[in-house]
């Protein structure tokens, strides 16, 4: 993360993970909506990647990027529902060192707003692992923009007030 010595914006390195048996590079919508947003934001995408829902397949991506001293945060998309294979939770939780349990309070009563009673069949969560912070949402482009505009832009805003995640993020120690 680069370090601001003022109040300008700190540009953040971000991850991108989509979960999906079907998505390719071509047809990844929520990806590339989610690198667009970040960049525009003045963060710069570390790693982008898709991986099938698989628990150990997402982990194993997972745990790279967090051990990875040059990644920040982690957004990922996909495989929160309730369908066979939704696994994302279950792959991102054990990872966590602290929940971040208002993200997915927060993000389905916004997405209430937009799609009513459905939004309960969103399990998006968020944590910290190794002072990297993580962010999981649905797979849709619709729930990535409600996420990314709703909460995530803000707190990943070294300027947001009254509070932010940023500040918890320059506490680790980067590689030069």
């Amino acid at each position: 993360m680069a370090k601001a010595t003022d109040n300008t914006p700190q540009s953040l390195a971000v991850a991108v993970l989509t979960v999906s048996d079907t998505r390719t590079e071509e047809d990844d919508t929520s990806g590339h909506y989610l690198v667009e947003a970040l960049q525009a934001q003045g963060h710069r995408c570390a790693a982008k990647a898709i991986v099938i829902d698989d628990i150990y397949r997402i982990r194993a991506v997972l745990s790279a990027w967090i051990a990875d001293q040059d990644v920040d945060a982690v957004l990922i998309t996909g495989g929160t529902g309730f369908s066979g294979r939704d696994s994302t939770p279950e792959a991102v939780r054990p990872l966590f060192d602290k929940d971040i349990d208002g993200f997915g309070e927060v993000f389905r009563a916004l997405s209430y707003q937009e799609i009513g009673s459905s939004t309960i069949q969103s399990r998006a969560i968020a944590g910290f692992a190794n002072d990297t912070v993580i962010f999981c949402m649905p797979g849709s482009t619709g729930a990535c923009k409600t996420a990314w505009n709703g909460l995530i832009r803000e707190q990943l805003d070294s300027s947001h007030r009254p509070c932010n995640f940023v500040g918890v993020l320059s506490v680790r120690e980067h590689k030069d």
